[in-house]
């Protein structure tokens, strides 16, 4: 087969398009023919040398794909040769063919195609786990999503909303901060030209964010504790903006806050197995009657995925960048 390799880090120029060894499914995995991978951020970082592969994953990058089923390894049940399926992966999405266990396995919703289904694995898995599974976030609670244009944040949006909640989001720029209200976000907040701490405080009353979903790490550490209400709850996501940084923890403690830290990638499989079948009960309902959907900003051919590396880190797109095969 043929796979997205990056033989030295560096640039997007770093990805070669190569002949590759097709992989072999083991106990409990099935061999997934690969009909679109999308582009995470942690795609980048592994480009440049700063994300190696969880030990025994697949050395390509790729953290989801959709496609059909070809081959069931031993073990495997309720699952069939030609199944459509997308799928949460360890690495290797930026291939032809991957080998993916069969708990992160998904079905491809109803009314969506394999390509808009590419996009949805690692942005579900992600809001889900992390603004759901661990924050709590509860109807009538507002919601502060830094990053509202990106595909972690125009999912964010959607989830946020259909389960009764309010949405402030940070983005930069009008057209970025449009499309975030089209998806439903209530608050709009311009940070290259506001203070979102200031900006959550007049819209809330003064109260607060209950639940701040972040993306940036050290560089709004200080700044997202004073945004969060009374036992609110910060749960990071990404470090775009440092992983170091100073706390004043008398003013975490006054406001009985939490602060949570977690990623996909490394957890044991029977975690991403968890969080993958909460997923599927839970928001799959939603994008089957078209209460959610992916957001596909466009579509590159996989052996152009230094073009799509591009897009992603100039931040010019909205939702996902979504590589097909």
């Amino acid at each position: 087969m043929r796979a997205i390799t990056i033989p030295e880090p560096g640039g997007p120029e770093a990805l070669v398009w190569a002949d590759v060894p097709d992989p072999k499914p083991a106990e409990g995995e099935v061999l997934i023919e690969v009909a679109a991978s999308a582009v995470n951020r942690a795609d980048l970082l592994q480009r440049q040398g700063f994300y190696d592969p969880p030990p025994g994953s697949s050395l390509y990058p790729g953290l989801e794909c959709s496609g059909r089923i070809v081959e069931l390894g031993p073990g495997v049940h309720g699952w069939a040769v030609g199944d459509e399926v997308c799928a949460l992966l360890s690495g290797g999405g930026y291939a032809e063919k991957v080998a993916v266990p069969a708990g992160q396995l998904l079905p491809v919703p109803d009314g969506l195609d394999l390509v808009s289904a590419a996009a949805l694995p690692e942005v579900t898995c992600t809001v889900w786990s992390n603004v759901f599974m661990i924050a709590h976030l509860r109807p009538g609670e507002t919601l502060l999503v830094h990053g509202g244009a990106s595909g972690i944040g125009t999912m964010a949006i959607q989830l946020a909303k259909a389960v009764g909640a309010r949405v402030a989001v940070t983005a930069g720029g009008p057209e970025k901060l449009a499309r975030c209200a089209e998806l439903g976000a209530d608050i709009l907040i311009d940070y290259r030209e506001q203070d979102f701490v200031q900006e959550i405080r007049k819209a809330t009353d003064g109260t607060g964010a209950d639940v701040i979903l972040d993306i940036i790490g050290a560089k709004y550490l200080q700044r997202n504790v004073k945004a969060l209400a009374v036992s609110g709850r910060l749960a990071i996501i990404g470090l775009q903006g440092g992983v170091k940084a100073e706390l004043n923890l008398a003013a975490l403690m006054a406001k009985r806050a939490a602060i949570t830290g977690a990623g996909l990638r490394a957890r044991p499989l029977n975690e991403k197995a968890a969080i993958v079948a909460a997923v599927r009960e839970h928001v799959w309902p939603l994008i089957s009657n078209g209460q959610v959907r992916p957001i596909v900003d466009r579509t590159l051919p996989l052996a152009e995925a230094a073009e799509a590396h591009r897009i992603v880190e100039a931040s010019t797109h909205i939702g996902k960048v979504v590589l097909t095969v």
